[in-house]
């Protein structure tokens, strides 16, 4: 897959079939549409491409609004390469740019990159006002001479997929909902960064991580979790919080894999969240934490198909 930040980009007698969007989490409805757009495009000899932005559109548009991605950008770009894209279009995303009229914008792309179709949702809509709607764009297809395909929503449980009803599901912490309507399970990455060392003096040795604070996270508690780290899958179970039994400082993932017990400081770890076991506890005294910790690690190992190790192991 090419991915260019312009729109220049396209060799002689390329033509394209291109879909538009922020696609923030890259959900199974967005590759509902992707799949077909790249199968039809292959078939009539055409590129499968998608335009997205960068930053998320609502981060200029509404800067004072809080917004919650699902996905970063280097995850969302491999699920696009996944689904077959040969062509991704990153266009930063500004003021200037959100003022451009649809007609204009369009007109722009068809001619740039000799866009023979495009493809968009029912509920699609681009340029200032939202004013490039289903009918608009239609109009603009007959004037410039593209195909337009309206893909139906993907519908699940009688409600479409969608970013916004993900984001629901993993702030209410149900990960298994929210990992069928992104097609994966919801994960974050970071880096992990010195603690305390509390988890070493109880015995059990975590990885400490800081999520962004633009990611969609779920509430603080316990979970099991799937850990990629040297190209292997671990498992593992992540408390997310503010470690109430010591502290009221700053929120953290901190990772205990199953039986590693490697330093880990500074390398980058992929944090998937598969199911929630509880909410932050406070106990009155350690022991009464190493038996939860333990209680927790036996139910993540149930949950994620392995066993418990053995202690120092």
């Amino acid at each position: 897959m090419r991915i260019s930040t312009s729109l220049d980009c396209l060799g002689p007698g390329e033509r394209i079939a291109l879909t538009i969007g922020a696609f923030d989490g890259l959900h199974i409805g967005h590759q509902h549409l992707i799949r077909q757009l790249v199968q039809h495009a292959h078939q009539r000899g055409l590129l499968a491409a998608a335009l997205t932005f960068e930053p998320h559109p609502r981060k200029v548009l509404m800067p004072e609004r809080k917004l919650t991605l699902l996905s970063s950008v280097h995850e969302r770009d491999a699920v696009f390469n996944a689904l077959g894209l040969d062509l991704l279009l990153l266009l930063p995303f500004t003021r200037e740019l959100a003022a451009t009229g649809a007609r204009e914008f369009v007109r722009h792309l068809a001619g740039c990159l000799h866009m023979a179709e495009l493809w968009v949702g029912e509920d699609f809509a681009l340029g200032r006002d939202r004013g490039g709607d289903r009918r608009a764009l239609a109009e603009l297809a007959s004037e410039l001479g593209y195909r337009l395909h309206v893909v139906p929503p993907l519908m699940l449980g009688g409600e479409p997929v969608s970013s916004t009803r993900i984001r629901a599901l993993i702030e209410a912490g149900r990960m298994p909902e929210a990992a069928e309507l992104l097609g994966r399970e919801y994960c974050v990455n970071s880096v992990v960064v010195p603690g305390a060392q509390r988890g070493r003096t109880l015995g059990f040795r975590t990885a400490n991580l800081r999520i962004a604070a633009e990611r969609a996270k779920p509430p603080n508690g316990v979970y099991a979790v799937r850990v990629e780290l040297d190209g292997m899958e671990l498992p593992g179970v992540a408390n997310l919080g503010i470690r109430p039994s010591f502290d009221a400082g700053e929120v953290l993932l901190e990772v205990h894999l199953l039986g590693i017990e490697r330093d880990l400081y500074g390398l980058d770890l992929r944090v998937r969240f598969v199911e929630r076991l509880r909410g932050e506890m406070a106990f009155d005294d350690v022991e009464a934490l190493k038996a939860q910790v333990q209680r927790d690690i036996a139910q993540a190992a149930q949950i994620l198909g392995t066993e418990v190790p053995e202690r120092g192991s």
